[in-house]
């Protein structure tokens, strides 16, 4: 906020004595100028004088001072109560006394009231004029701020226009009419070329209450300021017919959004690109060239997601709910389609569904897959002693795992062909043994490791898990009670200004945030209760 010249005129007024008329006009004009309540005004002008008095008066002293609103009247008051016994005689004064100094109130005073002496008006000098300078900017600036979030917080999560103030080291400030905006630079959309006095549009992600800096925080790079566009050109959107799902943005090259109409007889996309792309056409301008992909959104996530990576041709879709992953199967000739230029098409697809994508050629596929066959055959013939031919007749069979194997029953796994249930038998006999000695031996590690009962209990805890933890020097419930969620399944950190890949001590067991959370709060219950 800039210095108003009627702080010149109130210190100027201060430092030749107190004129009452001019008083009040100051009082109107700063509340006219600010738009705020002429009581906050008059208020921070009664701290002032307020804070002049007490230094000339003594600061042990309690002093009210009040400005009728009527004439411009100052009284200036010291305040004292009717004690017994006086410990404190700047603020303390007996019954006798107190009758002394208002006789007129003689049958009226009792201890424990208050009585105001009057004190003499003050002359300003340089230096308390520009003490109470100080002291009404503070508040009429507290009031200001206090004033612009009222009016602004309802504004959140909208567009807001205003003109272009100035540019401070890349970041815009906006002048909305009465308040201040800022856009920072990380929230302008790239390359875009701003200048002062050009009006802007943008979207108010936050408006916080704070006494200094700027409060109302704008961007033109956030995901919802395509999507508010959209609110603003597209009247089906406006009235409800029209509902936007997700939005997913690279600022200033391509965005990507999903929309949804319940009446079939509505077209969200054909309505959201308008006559001959009108609608559409308008936000792109806006936006300095960036282009927008509708899509129509669907329950069925292969669709959506094939629609999402446009104009590649899906072969396969995978999907793994738990773990919020799909698999993308395509041919190689679709493989720079589907991952787009500096993989933006497969990045923004994955924003926009909210699932983590891996794109794989069809050779790709086949190749993981024909490992994972040789890696679970292997392991079957190893632990449970049988042939390759046996191993590989189990797993195709689709039993990947001695688990698996262990918890079947012998009529399930002589309907294999070349297995009688003679066989079978002694196959689930083999798994259960493997599976026992497996135990022993992990029981032994994590005795070895030092690993103790209360986190071995904790449910939930695999014993590989715990064989991990435990390798990491995280052997207490206290210690893992202690932990995030991106410790155990891998995430990202921040080091100047790059994204930082961090792995997780339980990545290899596919767990899921939600399960790794679980986990976690479980641990504190039983460690901090």
């Amino acid at each position: 906020m800039g210095t108003s010249p009627f702080f010149f005129r109130r210190e100027e007024m201060l430092n030749r004595g107190l004129d009452k008329q001019e008083l009040l006009r100051i009082v109107d004009a700063v509340a006219n100028e600010k738009s705020i309540d002429k009581e906050l005004v008059i208020g921070s002008m009664e701290s002032a004088i307020q804070k002049a008095a007490l230094t000339k008066f003594g600061n042990d002293n309690n002093i009210e001072v009040t400005i009728d609103r009527e004439s411009g009247d100052i009284k200036i008051q010291k305040v004292l109560e009717i004690v017994e016994s006086v410990e404190d005689s700047a603020r303390e004064i007996t019954l006798d006394n107190a009758k002394k100094l208002k006789p007129n109130d003689n049958d009226k005073l009792k201890v424990g009231d208050k009585i105001f002496e009057e004190l003499p008006q003050i002359d300003f000098g340089r230096i308390a004029a520009q003490s109470a300078k100080q002291v009404i900017s503070s508040r009429v600036r507290e009031a200001e701020k206090n004033r612009q979030y009222e009016d602004f917080i309802d504004k959140q999560g909208q567009i807001l226009s205003g003109i272009i103030k100035r540019l401070e080291y890349g970041n815009v400030i906006v002048d909305l009419g009465k308040a201040e905006g800022v856009i920072k630079k990380d929230e302008l959309i790239p390359r875009e070329i701003l200048k002062t006095g050009d009006r802007v549009k943008a979207y108010c992600y936050e408006v916080k209450k704070e006494l200094k800096g700027h409060q109302i925080f704008l961007s033109r790079a956030h995901p919802q300021f395509l999507s508010r566009l959209f609110f603003q050109e597209v009247p089906e959107i406006y009235e409800g017919t029209i509902e936007i799902k997700s939005v997913a943005r690279d600022p200033g090259s391509r965005a990507k959004i999903c929309v949804y109409s319940q009446d079939a007889s509505i077209d969200p996309v054909g309505a959201c690109v308008g006559m001959r792309g009108s609608r559409v056409q308008t936000i792109v301008n806006e936006l300095h060239g960036e282009k927008i992909d509708i899509i129509k959104w669907t329950e069925d996530l292969p669709t959506l997601i094939s629609e999402s990576l446009s104009p590649a041709e899906i072969q396969k879709v995978l999907i793994d709910q738990d773990n919020k992953r799909i698999d993308i199967i395509l041919t190689e000739e679709n493989l720079s389609k589907a991952i787009g230029r500096r993989g933006q098409n497969v990045r923004l697809a994955s924003k926009l569904t909210n699932f983590e994508i891996d794109i794989l050629t069809d050779k790709e596929d086949s190749e993981r897959r024909q490992a994972e066959f040789k890696e679970r055959t292997e392991t079957l013939i190893k632990n449970l002693e049988v042939d390759e031919t046996l191993g590989q007749l189990l797993v195709s069979e689709g039993f990947i795992s001695i688990e698996e194997i262990a918890q079947s029953t012998p009529e399930n796994i002589s309907k294999i062909d070349a297995i009688d249930e003679e066989t079978a038998k002694e196959l689930i006999n083999r798994s259960k043994e493997n599976l026992i000695k497996e135990k022993e031996a992990i029981a032994q590690k994590l005795k070895e490791l030092g690993v103790e009962e209360s986190l071995i209990n904790l449910k939930g805890m695999t014993q590989g898990m715990l064989v991990i933890l435990g390798q990491k020097n995280i052997k207490k419930l206290n210690d893992f009670a202690d932990l995030s969620s991106d410790e155990l399944i891998g995430g990202f950190d921040e080091l100047k200004g790059k994204k930082i890949r961090i792995d997780g001590y339980l990545e290899e067991f596919s767990l899921s945030r939600k399960e790794a959370d679980d986990l976690i709060m479980a641990a504190r219950e039983i460690a901090y209760n």
